[in-house]
């Protein structure tokens, strides 16, 4: 079977990679130490503001153990360095900076959905692509579940606005 990671340099641990997995490991720790510390409260019926954080602390342990792992089986970091690096593109980092701005000015104005909707456009052609209404497709349908998701599911309001008023006003 072929490797995923393609040929190694060295087939014992890589000590610089097992101590990234380590870190990363202590990382999860921590904010599984600081989820704890959270109080409980009665009045969250199913979803406590404990959820994400225990969520977020599991994968990084999972991104942990996996990354000390690999580093124990030959590392990873050295095939990063043959690999060519891509010049700084200065319109790319614009357009991902013009997204965060665009969501920020936005979201009080027209809602979480279409300011995040727009970031998201903004965001893929940062990345290069220039299909422009399917970005703003698959943009507004995340957007939009995310939306229903915090609101509907967890009761937590994310910036309502255009489409949000419509929303609530069908569902």
């Amino acid at each position: 079977m072929r490797d995923p990671l393609g040929p190694r340099l060295s087939t014992g641990p890589v000590w610089t990679d097992v101590g990234v997995g380590i870190g990363v490991l202590a990382l999860a720790a921590l904010v599984v130490a600081g989820t704890l510390m959270v109080p409980q409260s009665p009045i969250y019926a199913r979803v406590g503001p404990t959820l994400f954080p225990w969520i977020a602390g599991g994968g990084l342990g999972v991104l942990g153990f996996g990354l000390a792992l690999v580093g124990m089986r030959g590392g990873w970091s050295r095939t990063l360095e043959d690999r060519p690096t891509a010049p700084f593109n200065p319109v790319s980092f614009g357009l991902l900076l013009a997204g965060l701005a665009v969501n920020a000015a936005l979201i009080d104005y027209v809602g979480f959905v279409l300011a995040s909707t727009t970031q998201f456009v903004l965001v893929c052609a940062c990345f290069g692509s220039r299909n422009y209404p399917a970005n703003a497709a698959i943009g507004f349908t995340v957007c939009l579940g995310s939306y229903l998701l915090f609101e509907r599911l967890l009761g937590v309001n994310i910036g309502a606005g255009i489409i949000e008023g419509l929303v609530d006003s069908v569902i």
